[in-house]
């Protein structure tokens, strides 16, 4: 593993990777509120390798503590006298090897709960000095039953009784909730009282980063090119640019492949942008070779390993004609952590979405040392104030996330016989005849007149760590138009429904009125679809800046379904807007732009002529991922 080095190496925190989706995020959030992290594997960390740290969190995992075979520790480091946090996995995990009790919840919990304090501040702990009641983010499908000698709750929600706990004497505390995540509300502070814990206030930042990747580069590249894959995006314009800066101009050059997938007219504009740099950039239209390749495949896993393949062949047949194909020459990727993540890199995690830089072919290459990813370590926050230090203007830094594969994961396939395929529906399912047992969820549409089907198409979620492939649920009013009094209840009925609905892991509004919905067989990635897709991904782009809403929003995805009303003699496919919050991509939450503002760019789309139907996704993640493959 990539490692940054650091100022004072003994002045640390070690995180434990338990496999969950938030190793890597704690980390990066206690960096950046000031100390040093790294990331150890439970199986090789003993009491001898805790004791060379300041602290010790326990992460969170897929797995459950009662189960034969999950992750354990050893013992001796509960017991090394090291400040220790436990969070959500890790705080099971804590109380079953103290002898507490963790049992199955009965009922997932996904998504935010509000926590209230227990006790004198002054003896909380890590917890003292906390508002009285905050909003945390819970994501769950176990519960601590029995707690171990000498713990005491400290901290409880309306559905958790022992959501935080601490042994004070020992220093070891627990928290069932998500302090890493940007929405638990406390989170920072909590975290900055678990460091002053330890002692490490204020011993590490990102510019000790920049000197030390700096560095490594260096020695990395000494006697070796990179070629370099731009995308246009944030990630790769910064990866870039650390490499231009840390290493002969010679021995860097930089290639964006248009794959087809682009943004309308992006490939000219990424050129340009790359250039006013001060930096070379070839570009080569492989459109034709990626609309051939993927031609007939709808599967989301099989289409990014089509993408990340061709890839790579076309960049290896790019340097050959350059003449680059020499052993000296490594593969430069603009890679974050989450890319990594996610692809199931950790070594107890499940795997949520494969990264087209995270493709077979590019884990032999990094195994055999011939790819070098300077953002590695790094989430996407990291990354914007990186670009900072390193001089990049503000509209490069600030510029909206796009995945590698483009418009490929934003534009959902469909088999060419639907009902051989396990999870398809031929039709849309009214929600209700999958409601019964869940009352609270009845009442709720009752009260506001809501209705609800599973619609008959599949997207990826990450739910519990691990990754799910179920449907979305559209919401419709009677008339067709939403006010914003009833965002709450929409966004309530977002959170209740993929918690207690199996089959179901994202949420949407649609901006018509009720109506049934039927999938178009046979839809895989062509031109045409891809056309429209851009047509309405560049109204959405110029409707945020026409409105100031690119500042507000964090990413604004755009994706076409397979879909169409039955009302429709058409047959027109369906789009949907998914503006959300976020800091880091590993949790994110919608962004609800104002009714009038959401019913003009609705109508802005629907005028085209192109298009069924518009919906707003309303689902946080998790359960529903960012991208909707």
């Amino acid at each position: 593993m990539q490692e940054p080095g650091t100022a004072h190496p003994q002045e640390k925190i070690a995180v434990l990777d338990f496999g969950g989706q938030y190793a890597h995020l704690i980390a990066s959030r206690i960096r950046r509120l000031g100390a040093y992290t790294e990331i150890e594997f439970p199986e090789d960390f003993d009491g001898k390798r805790a004791s060379g740290y300041h602290g010790i969190v326990l992460s969170g995992g897929p797995e459950s503590v009662y189960e034969p075979g999950a992750p354990a520790i050893h013992k001796e480091i509960l017991e090394s006298g090291a400040p220790v946090l436990g969070i959500c996995y890790g705080h099971h995990l804590m109380m079953h090897s103290l002898g507490g009790k963790v049992i199955a919840s009965g009922s997932r919990e996904y998504g935010a709960a509000r926590i209230h304090w227990n006790g004198d501040p002054d003896e909380r702990g890590i917890f003292g000095s906390l508002p009285d009641e905050a909003v945390v983010w819970m994501s769950h499908g176990d519960e601590v039953e029995a707690l171990p000698d000498g713990f005491e709750v400290l901290g409880s929600t309306p559905d958790c009784r022992f959501a935080a706990l601490g042994d004070l004497s020992r220093n070891l505390f627990s928290i069932q909730f998500h302090p890493e995540v940007s929405h638990t509300e406390i989170g920072d502070d909590l975290l900055t009282r678990f460091i002053d814990v330890c002692g490490l206030r204020n011993s590490w930042k990102l510019k000790d980063f920049l000197q030390a990747e700096q560095t490594r580069i260096q020695s990395d590249t000494t006697g070796k090119k990179v070629f370099f894959l731009v995308s246009g995006g944030v990630d790769s314009t910064v990866a870039y640019t650390l490499l231009a800066e840390s290493m002969p101009e010679d021995h860097l050059k930089g290639l964006l492949v248009d794959t087809g997938f682009l943004r309308k007219d992006e490939a000219n504009q990424v050129r340009s942008a790359i250039e006013n740099l001060g930096l070379e950039l070839m570009v080569h239209d492989a459109s034709k070779e990626f609309f051939q390749a993927l031609k007939g495949h709808f599967e989301p896993e099989k289409k990014r390993k089509i993408i990340g393949d061709l890839f790579l062949e076309v960049q290896a047949e790019y340097a050959k004609k350059l003449g680059l194909q020499s052993e000296e020459w490594i593969l430069g990727q603009g890679t974050i952590y989450p890319d990594t993540i996610e692809s199931g890199a950790t070594k107890s995690s499940h795997t949520i979405k494969t990264h087209h830089n995270r493709v077979e072919a590019i884990a032999r290459m990094i195994e055999e040392g011939r790819v070098i990813e300077p953002l590695a370590e790094l989430y996407k926050d990291e990354v914007r104030e990186l670009g900072r230090l390193l001089g990049l203007p503000e509209h490069l830094v600030d510029r909206h996330p796009f995945p590698g594969p483009g418009l490929a994961v934003r534009c959902l396939c469909t088999p060419e016989k639907p009902e051989e395929h396990e999870g398809y529906e031929e039709r849309s399912v009214d929600l209700r005849t999958l409601l019964e047992s869940s009352g609270s969820i009845q009442e709720l549409l009752n009260s506001t007149g809501i209705q609800a089907h599973l619609l008959p198409v599949l997207s990826v979620g990450v739910q519990g760590d691990k990754r799910t492939y179920a449907h979305p649920v559209a919401l419709f009013q009677e008339s067709g138009e939403t006010a914003e009094s009833q965002y709450d209840s929409l966004l309530e009925l977002a959170t209740m429904i993929p918690n207690r609905v199996g089959r179901a892991n994202r949420v949407v509004l649609s901006c018509s009125g009720p109506g049934g919905y039927k999938l178009k067989p046979g839809q895989d990635l062509n031109q045409h679809r891809i056309e429209n897709l851009q047509v309405a991904d560049a109204i959405v782009k110029a409707f945020q800046e026409e409105t100031g809403l690119y500042q507000k929003i964090w990413q604004f995805p755009v994706v076409l379904l397979p879909v169409y009303r039955t009302d429709d003699s058409e047959m027109r496919e369906t789009i949907v807007l998914r503006p959300v919050h976020s800091r880091d991509a590993m949790t994110a939450s919608p962004y609800m732009m104002s009714a009038d503002q959401l019913k003009q760019l609705c109508k802005q789309i629907m005028d085209t002529g192109r298009f069924g139907d518009v919906m707003l996704d309303l689902t946080s993640k998790p359960p529903g991922t960012i991208e909707w493959e």
